[in-house]
C-alpha cells in the first residue's frame, strides 16, 4: 500500500546559520554598540531547540527580533516554525529577555486536525498518528497526492511529506 509521513521539521542547519549570521549584524551594528543585545540558539534536547533574545529595552529588543526574522527569511526558514508570541521576561536590572521556541514535530492537537481533516474529506485514504508523525496510507498513488494538496491547502502548518512509497 502507498503511504508517506507528515511531519514537522525546521531545517535546523538553516536556522542555526541564521542565528550566526544575526548574531555577528548585532556585533557590528552601532546602535547595539555597548548593549547586552544578543541573540542564541539553545537545545535543550534532540527534538527540542530555544531562541534567546536578550537587549536592554523593548525597542531594542524588537529591534533584535527583527532582525532575526529578516536573517531566517533571507536563509529560507518558515517564520511559522518560531514562535515569538511569549512576552519578554525581565531579567536583572532593566535587561529583557525573549524566549521563542523552535517547533519540532506534530504535537498531539495538530495531529488530530490533520487526522480528521484526511477523514472529513472523503478521500480513500487512513491517517494514523506514529508519535510526532502522521503516516498517510492509501489505495492509489493519487489519493495520496490529493491528500497532500488538502493537508498544504487547509491546515496552517509548515509541513513536509516524507518516505513516498508506492
Amino acid at each position: 500500500m502507498p503511504s508517506f509521513d507528515t511531519v514537522l521539521e525546521p531545517n535546523l542547519v538553516e536556522v542555526r546559520n541564521a542565528v550566526d549570521q544575526a548574531a555577528k549584524e548585532i556585533g557590528t551594528r552601532f546602535d547595539f554598540k555597548g548593549s547586552s543585545a544578543s541573540v542564541e540558539l539553545a537545545e535543550k534536547s534532540a527534538k527540542v531547540h530555544e531562541l534567546s533574545l536578550t537587549a536592554d529595552s523593548d525597542f531594542q529588543l524588537q529591534q533584535v527580533q527583527d532582525v532575526l526574522v529578516n536573517k531566517l527569511t533571507k536563509r529560507g526558514v518558515d517564520l511559522r516554525f518560531v514562535d515569538f508570541s511569549a512576552k519578554p521576561q525581565k531579567m536583572g536590572g532593566d535587561k529583557l529577555k525573549l524566549l521563542a521556541p523552535v517547533k519540532n514535530g506534530i504535537d498531539s492537537d495538530n495531529a488530530k486536525k490533520i487526522q480528521s481533516a484526511i477523514k472529513a474529506s472523503k478521500l480513500k485514504v487512513q491517517a494514523s498518528i506514529q508519535g510526532d508523525t502522521v503516516r498517510v496510507t492509501g489505495g492509489k498513488r493519487d489519493d495520496l497526492q490529493a491528500a497532500i494538496a488538502l493537508l498544504r491547502k487547509d491546515i496552517a502548518l509548515p509541513l513536509a511529506f516524507q518516505n513516498f512509497r508506492d
